[in-house]
């Protein structure tokens, strides 16, 4: 079993059991910003900091039956005790969350991850009903704002589909333009479905361009920087000249939105065609406008 997953139970377990929702998102946040190497990463969510991968999880164990899913809870349904497989420091910090934390409600494992992590509040739909109006004010300074119009490039290897939305968020990307030719991928979080759920969770456009990438056989061989470049070389005559008007339609929505942001795998730039695909797009009619690689 995955080390994480053994953490979601532990929690569970640790506070009696059972756990609404909220309880365990919150909780679970609370435990994972004190590890060294956090099992899960969260994003600023409707009612606040959410992790997609310990969703997934959650719905994954309910399959093998060692979890519940009630309307508003999970339930740990299997006997087996993973507390003492814990780390030492991990199994301090639960001790501490259950210390501080045992018996208290959602709303208040809401109000308090709101209070003290305001930037997990910043997409919330309740906030305003339960912060006072210096917390909203806290609030709304970790909101990303900017008003200068910019390209971005990003890739999502090496980083979980949180750390990667974070990125998009703090960068205040209004549209994420996928540019590989086949938006599948093995990664939890980066087919076209999670991706595109993912981002409109957060509100960010999405949409998919696949005539803009390379065909998957194309990429079988690469080894070294000069397979890269063979290829990129090869895409610059091959691709470019033909999808004007998919680069014209991503300069327009950087004019409509002013924060776009193209996006593949690879997090080398120097290994991806969307440097190439971007710096394209800057040679076009109207673009004036800086191009940012995150």
């Amino acid at each position: 079993m995955y080390y994480r997953r053994k953490v979601i139970l532990s929690i569970i377990e640790t506070f009696g059991g059972k756990l609404e929702k909220f309880q365990l998102q919150k909780l679970l946040m609370l435990f994972s910003i004190q590890q060294k190497t956090a099992s899960y990463y969260f994003v600023p969510y409707k009612f606040g900091c959410f992790s997609f991968q310990a969703n997934a999880d959650l719905a994954t164990m309910r399959k093998y039956e060692w979890v519940e899913e009630g309307e508003k809870y999970w339930k740990k349904t299997t006997t087996q005790s993973y507390i003492n497989e814990l780390k030492e420091k991990d199994k301090a910090s639960l001790a501490e969350l259950k210390k501080y934390f045992i018996g208290k409600s959602s709303d208040y494992l809401i109000k308090h991850t709101y209070r003290n992590y305001p930037y997990y509040a910043i997409n919330s739909s309740i906030a305003e009903q339960i912060l006072s109006e210096e917390e909203l004010n806290k609030v709304k300074r970790k909101m990303p704002r900017s008003s200068k119009k910019a390209l971005f490039t990003i890739g999502y290897q090496g980083i979980s589909i949180e750390q990667y939305i974070n990125q998009l968020i703090k960068a205040d990307v209004k549209v994420l333009c996928d540019v590989r030719k086949n938006s599948f991928s093995m990664k939890y979080g980066f087919s076209k479905s999670q991706l595109k759920m993912a981002c409109e969770g957060v509100g960010i456009q999405f949409i998919h361009i696949p005539e803009v990438g390379i065909v998957s056989d194309k990429r079988k061989t690469l080894s070294t920087q000069k397979d890269y470049d063979l290829l990129f070389e090869d895409y610059k005559k091959t691709v470019i000249p033909k999808t004007i008007n998919q680069q014209e339609t991503i300069l327009n929505l950087v004019q409509k939105h002013h924060r776009v942001a193209i996006t593949c795998f690879e997090k080398d730039i120097c290994q991806c065609h969307r440097k190439h695909l971007a710096e394209a797009i800057c040679h076009l009619p109207n673009f004036d406008y800086e191009l940012i690689h995150l």
